[in-house]
This record gives C-alpha cells, sequence and structure tokens, in this order.
C-alpha cells in the first residue's frame, strides 16, 4: 500500500510538471529554447523576469517578449545575437550586472524597443540605439563622451527621459530632442554649457516648454557665467552656481 501511495504522489508531480510546461509553452510558443527559460525564470505574459539569477549571460528568450528584466546578475556582455529577431521588445532592464562590453549591434535592430536600463554596470561604449527610444539610463557606468556616438539621441523624437549621471563625461551629448523632459547629468566631467546647448540662438521665440528637469550639479561648471543658456527654458538646470 505504501508503494502504491509513493507512486500515485510521484505520478500526480509528474503530471503537474507536464501541465506546468504545457501552460508555459502555450503563452510562448514560439521556441523551445525560451520554453527552458521560462522553466528558469519566471514568465508571466509577454514579461521575462530573471533577476537575482545568477545568470552569466543573456538567457535565451521567447519572440513574444515584450519586456524583459534580468537585474543584479553576472552578465558580462551582451551579444547581438542575444536578441536576435525579437521584434516585440520594448523594455530591457539590465541593472547591476558586470556588463563592460556591448556589441555594436545589440539592440539597433530592435523596432520596438523603448526602454534600456543599464544603470550600475561597467559599460564605456554605448551603441547606437533605434529612435523608437523613450527612455534611456545608463547611469552609473564608465561612460565618457568618447563613449557616445556624435548626435546620438537626435534622431529619438519621442526620448523623454535621457539618465546619464554618475559616468565620465565631459560635455552635454547635443543636440537633445525636443521631445526630452528629464536629463540627469549629475556628477561627471562638464565643465562648459554654450548658449545653444539648450536653446535656439536663431529663434527668439523658441521654448523648451518640456525639458523641466536638468541635474548638471556635481560637475565643475559655473551655471551662472551664461544666464542666456537657459532662456528658453522653464526651470534653470540643478548645479553649481559660483
Amino acid at each position: 500500500k505504501q508503494r502504491f501511495v509513493t507512486w500515485k504522489n510521484k505520478s500526480e508531480q509528474i503530471l503537474i510538471f507536464f501541465c506546468s510546461t504545457i501552460i508555459v509553452f502555450t503563452l510562448h510558443p514560439l521556441n523551445t529554447s525560451g520554453l527552458h527559460t521560462c522553466l528558469q525564470c519566471t514568465c508571466l505574459g509577454s514579461s521575462v523576469y530573471c533577476d537575482d539569477a545568477k545568470q552569466e549571460r543573456i538567457p535565451p528568450l521567447p519572440k513574444a517578449t515584450t519586456h524583459f528584466y534580468a537585474r543584479y546578475n553576472k552578465i558580462s556582455k551582451v551579444h547581438k545575437s542575444d536578441f536576435s529577431r525579437m521584434n516585440k521588445l520594448k523594455k530591457i532592464d539590465l541593472t547591476s550586472n558586470q556588463i563592460s562590453e556591448l556589441d555594436k549591434d545589440s539592440f539597433i535592430d530592435l523596432p520596438a524597443l523603448e526602454e534600456l536600463v543599464l544603470r550600475e554596470n561597467q559599460v564605456s561604449l554605448l551603441p547606437p540605439l533605434p529612435d523608437s527610444m523613450t527612455l534611456i539610463d545608463a547611469s552609473h557606468n564608465k561612460l565618457s563622451s568618447r563613449g557616445i556616438q556624435r548626435e546620438a539621441f537626435k534622431a529619438m523624437s519621442n526620448l523623454q527621459y535621457l539618465y546619464l549621471a554618475d559616468n565620465h563625461i565631459d560635455y552635454i551629448p547635443v543636440p537633445l530632442p525636443d521631445s526630452l523632459r528629464s536629463l540627469h547629468l549629475q556628477n561627471n566631467n562638464i565643465q562648459m554649457i554654450h548658449e545653444d546647448t539648450f536653446c535656439n540662438l536663431k529663434d527668439h521665440n523658441y521654448l523648451r516648454n518640456a525639458l523641466e528637469d536638468i541635474r548638471l550639479d556635481g560637475n565643475p561648471v559655473n551655471l551662472s557665467k551664461i544666464p542666456q543658456a537657459y532662456i528658453c527654458l522653464p526651470r534653470i538646470p540643478i548645479g553649481g552656481l559660483v
């Protein structure tokens, strides 16, 4: 009788596991490697959560993934193949890993990508990003101005939040799109702001109403020396005035 009970319990466990696998696969039917990730991590709808999972690289994702979180892991590199053909992916959050290298084409071919969070890593080179971006957070890295492409954000007409605080940036990465609402560059090495950094010198009626949050504190720049640089802004940037 005891043997029968044990076998029955094991049969129930196998049946539950099999049914769970079918459910996950139904939610993410596009590749078996993505199914394996859903058994390792947590898949809820089209979101994949791999936080604090001791991951050393980006796991294979279901093709239907729209939001991917892999915070507090040991990932050191992002390969182009990691997000290949992920046409629905809208958000990637890789906060607090050990990322020091990103392939040049890691993100540029993601047509739906809107939010990228790379804060608290060791990134020194920000690769090209799609024009669909609304939020970029690369704070607390090793980024210098050389590590940001020239006019990297110019064509991002929907970009609202740009966070590059606590890096080694020497100047503000202009031009900035009119859609920008928040710019965080505190604790860098910015020493100069030009009259046309934020405003249009050729159009005295130009107003940048959206950009209400600019942080430049912790930089060796005296904001009071160039008051005309802020005439188009709704608020003066936060930073040193002496």
